[in-house]
């Protein structure tokens, strides 16, 4: 029996047949088969998320810790600026108050420095003067010290008078001991002779002559009263070997002594060593029956300036032409040489000096006893 073919309806197909196949083949394309199918997980995703985000977060953190530090303009070099360290502070709050003083570029600078040091647990609490200028490692280096190393030094000339000190450590303190604070302080030596019994003889008068030449290192704790502490006890310790016997047998008191040795200072600061026999001719002149010291220095402290020659002669407190004896008060803070010179005089017959300086600066004083050689020295200097 011969094979037959079964025949589909679609191969041979009626018009019924192919209407059916083709609603057929219709639905089976339209057919939602999502719920079927099986689920794709949503897990490596989410896991490629999180690692681009780690990933971007190590790089921001890297970014910032091993970026070069901003270029914050820092504190210049002639400035200063005080810090305080509390008790319990760490690295980053003191960096913070470094960063903000400009004192370094970044807290974070700090902090490396001292990482780099091992100074995590030796930083010194209390209050720092620091300079523009110092360095994150000398930062560090100072904390691990203490206070103590820190400060401005403050250079005092030899024959500088108390208005130009006080203006002096206003400017290096940056107006934090002002010029006024360090006048009151310095007003009435009255208030300091219990404490300073050079002192005993100076009355109410302020502390021109005893606020001792020197150079100073002020801290961020000192303030004007310091200040002036600092500067008598340098005067005693300089003076504790001088003795005053020798201008006391003269009538002079030691307030007397010190204003003597302040117009020496201005008269021959350049020639030191005639200071000794200048000093004879002012003793010299004090026990004369004319004892006029004639020093133009007197009235320039006075004026403010060189005087003119109608000045130094004007009847005024501190002109020596017109007033006989020493004037008011010192002129100046005299340096040790002068008041050696005051407690120990060479013994000369002399009542005049007349000094010149040459071309290269060679100081020359020439000494008389009587008027006309004096004008001699004079015309032929």
């Amino acid at each position: 029996m011969p094979f037959r073919k079964q025949v589909t309806y679609s191969e041979r197909p009626n018009h019924a047949a192919r209407a059916a196949h083709a609603k057929g083949d219709q639905l089976f394309r339209t057919y939602d088969t999502s719920y079927i199918r099986p689920k794709k997980s949503k897990g490596p995703i989410v896991a490629t998320i999180i690692l681009v985000l780690l990933l971007i977060a190590g790089a921001v953190f890297i970014a910032l810790r091993f970026a070069a530090p901003p270029t914050q303009e820092l504190l210049p070099e002639g400035e200063s600026a005080v810090i305080t360290v509390t008790s319990g502070e760490g690295a980053t709050d003191i960096g913070s108050s470094l960063a903000e003083a400009q004192l370094v570029h970044s807290s974070q600078e700090f902090i490396d420095a001292v990482r780099a040091a091992g100074a995590e647990s030796s930083l010194i609490p209390g209050t720092y003067l620091f300079e523009g200028g110092v360095t994150p490692e000398e930062i560090v280096t100072i904390l691990q010290t203490g206070p103590s190393a820190t400060g401005i030094n403050v250079t005092i000339p030899e024959g500088i008078t108390r208005e130009a000190t006080a203006a002096l450590f206003e400017e290096a303190t940056g107006g934090r001991i002002t010029a006024d604070a360090f006048l009151a302080a310095s007003s009435d030596a009255s208030q300091w002779a219990e404490t300073y019994p050079f002192l005993a003889s100076a009355g109410t008068n302020s502390l021109e002559g005893f606020l001792f030449p020197k150079t100073y290192l002020v801290t961020a704790a000192d303030d004007a009263t310091s200040v002036v502490t600092m500067m008598l006890n340098q005067f005693q310790t300089e003076t504790a070997g001088l003795s005053f016997d020798y201008p006391q047998s003269q009538g002079l008191s030691v307030y007397q002594a010190v204003n003597l040795a302040a117009i020496i200072e201005r008269e021959v600061s350049n020639d030191p060593a005639s200071m000794a026999k200048v000093a004879s001719v002012f003793y010299n002149r004090l026990a004369s029956d004319r004892p006029y010291l004639e020093s133009d220095a007197t009235t320039a402290y006075e004026v403010g300036r060189e005087p003119t020659a109608e000045e130094v002669h004007a009847q005024t407190p501190y002109s020596t032409y017109a007033n006989p004896g020493l004037p008011p008060t010192p002129i100046c803070s005299p340096g040790l040489p002068s008041l050696q010179a005051v407690c120990n005089p060479e013994q000369t017959p002399y009542l005049y000096f007349y000094s010149t300086v040459s071309d290269d600066g060679q100081v020359t004083t020439y000494f008389a006893e009587t008027y006309e050689e004096h004008q001699n020295n004079i015309a032929q200097g």
